[in-house]
């Protein structure tokens, strides 16, 4: 797919909220609202109760670097993935240290566990070392995040999504159009009862949006749908797809393919699927999504959808140094993906 840049106004431009906004919404004086969010005097609960509702209405972050930094400037870019122990997310983090090797600040790095909650307080936490700017994973996020992120008067990026209301600015695919893609070649092939394999869908964003995708492409062709199992797990492990596949099998045994929302658990609904004695894809066919190495050298090899984590990653951190140099050069950057057809289909 061909990538693609719009140019547009930035929504977090403006500068950031700051003490002394606080202390008038919540009618106190600045130093009260000092001494309450440092917790380290007593302040009446009425008292504390209305700075802490001032703070999360203006999304105000405290500045702990504001001491020591006199320059204001970090030095570090912010970034939140949802895991360390996946490669995608790891290959995403790679793509933005190397391209920030060209100048001179560094990557801080939180991961979420899959929860926004999580997300939430790990970009409170960053935003009081006052980092030059924050790259995301995805574009929901609760309503107190966005406020923080939209008050901060640092660039933003959400990666890995195209979001519909985005907060700044955007490197990332249509998880729904990839998935559609991988769908329509599947169905190229000749295949017609699809079945779909997921984890939790309100704690994996993308993969809700890839179910989405699958069930638009199905309806496109004119196929059934529904025919899906859901593993109240995120992320999918290996270990998930082979009990999906057996659930899948067990509800629907007529599949004659069956697509799982990651490679993970593509790779072990296949090897359970060997071990019921059936035989991919001859028996039935088995795609994933991502591309992660696994997916090359299973055997077979694992159809899947790659969308170049790395070059994510890099696209990332130069939309980031170009809004460190010019704010209005904030801008929706699709990154492209493409189908890799192997030998489970």
């Amino acid at each position: 797919m061909p990538t693609e840049q719009e140019q547009r106004p930035t929504e977090a431009a403006s500068g950031p909220p700051t003490m002394a906004d606080v202390a008038r919404l919540a009618g106190v004086s600045a130093m009260s609202v000092s001494r309450a969010l440092k917790g380290n005097a007593y302040i009446a609960k009425d008292t504390l109760e209305r700075i802490l509702a001032a703070v999360d209405q203006l999304g105000y972050v405290l500045d702990q670097s504001a001491g020591s930094l006199s320059s204001r400037r970090s030095g570090f870019i912010a970034t939140i993935v949802p895991s360390i122990d996946n490669s995608n997310f790891a290959d995403t983090a790679r793509g933005i240290t190397d391209a920030l090797a060209q100048t001179n600040m560094q990557l801080l790095l939180g991961y979420t566990n899959y929860s926004i909650k999580r997300e939430e307080e790990l970009i409170e936490s960053m935003l009081r070392r006052r980092p030059e700017g924050i790259i995301l994973t995805g574009g929901e996020h609760t309503d107190r995040a966005r406020a923080m992120l939209a008050n901060a008067g640092i660039p933003v990026i959400e990666t890995w999504d195209v979001p519909e209301n985005p907060i700044d600015a955007v490197v990332g695919f249509s998880n729904a159009d990839a998935m559609e893609a991988l769908v329509d070649r599947l169905v190229a092939q000749g295949y017609s009862r699809f079945g779909f394999i997921i984890g939790t869908e309100n704690t994996d964003a993308r993969g809700r949006q890839r179910h989405i995708g699958f069930n638009r492409a199905l309806s496109r062709h004119g196929l059934i749908s529904g025919r899906a199992v859901s593993i109240e797990a995120t992320p999918m492990r290996m270990s998930h797809g082979a009990e999906a596949i057996r659930q899948l099998l067990h509800l629907f045994p007529d599949t004659d393919i069956a697509i799982c929302v990651g490679d993970l658990p593509a790779f072990g609904a296949i090897m359970e699927c060997q071990r019921m004695g059936l035989a991919v894809p001859r028996d039935i066919a088995i795609a994933g999504f991502g591309d992660y190495e696994i997916a090359s050298v299973a055997e077979p090899g694992i159809t899947t959808v790659n969308v170049d984590p790395y070059g994510i990653g890099a696209q990332a951190a130069g939309q980031m140094i170009a809004m460190l140099e010019d704010r209005s050069a904030a801008a929706t950057v699709k990154t492209g993906y493409h189908v890799l057809l192997r030998g489970s289909t």
